[in-house]
């Protein structure tokens, strides 16, 4: 009797794919040959240094930035090569939340959730309504649609901006620290938004932080940046177990290493940008 063939699993490729990335500004190199796999459903962490080109990853992804070397990829298709019309709807499927919110200053906080929608979209009014105060009541703010955003404690504004992130129910959210400038209360409830969020909705999430206590309760996979180069990659756990110097400085905050306190410029490396 002959037995049955069983197809192996093919593991699902990954939802953002960079090889080989090099990206300079006038003289100054970035990032110097970095290679990046995020599996889709995941939480990975961008770590590491002020000013090792961290942020500059996420301006990669989104196409705000272009490689000077090597590929950016999100779910199969290659950011450097679309035209900026092509950009334009690859967004709408990215949801980007930013250190200080970036509310609209001079709208209310039902107009501001509201603002993607209407952009992106020709829902009546009755729906666009239906789904705002939806994200609102999600992230604990309902009855806040009429407030301005001066009106707002700072962990309130970041939860509208995180609302707004996600009214689109995005594929892929951006996150650039944050949880920077919150009380713990607050942080405890953006971390637990994130990861509620980014299951329910099966979502992508990469998160730009300097904070290690945070994201070894948050993030499945971490990523540490240093010198324009990955310095070491795996769980938060992981990494704060590593021998590798760069690495055990950074994530457990030793003063001593080579990390060094004053910046010193070498040849080619004229500064780097986050």
């Amino acid at each position: 009797m002959e037995s049955e063939a069983v197809n192996p699993i093919v593991p699902e490729p990954p939802v953002v794919r960079m090889r080989d990335l090099v990206f300079r500004r006038n003289r100054r190199t970035i990032l110097d040959g970095v290679s990046i796999d995020v599996n889709r459903g995941s939480i990975v962490a961008f770590m590491g240094p002020s000013g090792v080109g961290k942020t500059t990853i996420l301006q990669l992804i989104c196409g705000r930035l272009r490689p000077d070397e090597g590929s950016v990829e999100v779910n199969g298709h290659r950011i450097s090569e679309m035209s900026s019309r092509e950009l334009q709807s690859f967004r709408r499927h990215i949801g980007v939340l930013l250190q200080d919110g970036a509310l609209f200053t001079d709208l209310t906080v039902f107009e501001n959730i509201a603002t993607p929608v209407r952009e992106h979209s020709n829902l009546p009014e009755a729906l666009i309504r239906r789904l705002v105060m939806s994200k609102l009541n999600a992230v604990g703010l309902g009855g806040t649609e009429d407030l301005m955003p001066h009106e707002l404690s700072g962990g309130m504004a970041r939860r509208v901006a995180f609302a707004r992130a996600v009214v689109m129910d995005p594929c892929l959210m951006l996150y650039d620290e944050p949880m920077n400038g919150l009380d713990p209360i607050a942080v405890s409830t953006i971390r637990t938004l994130m990861r509620e969020t980014n299951d329910a909705l099966d979502m992508t999430s990469l998160v730009v932080t300097h904070d290690v206590g945070e994201m070894r309760k948050l993030a499945d996979y971490c990523y540490i940046l240093s010198e324009g180069k990955i310095a070491g990659e795996g769980t938060p756990q992981a990494l704060c177990d590593s021998h590798e110097p760069n690495v055990n400085q950074f994530m457990n905050g030793k003063v001593d290493g080579p990390i060094p306190f004053n910046y010193k410029l070498s040849e080619g490396q004229w500064g780097l940008l986050d």
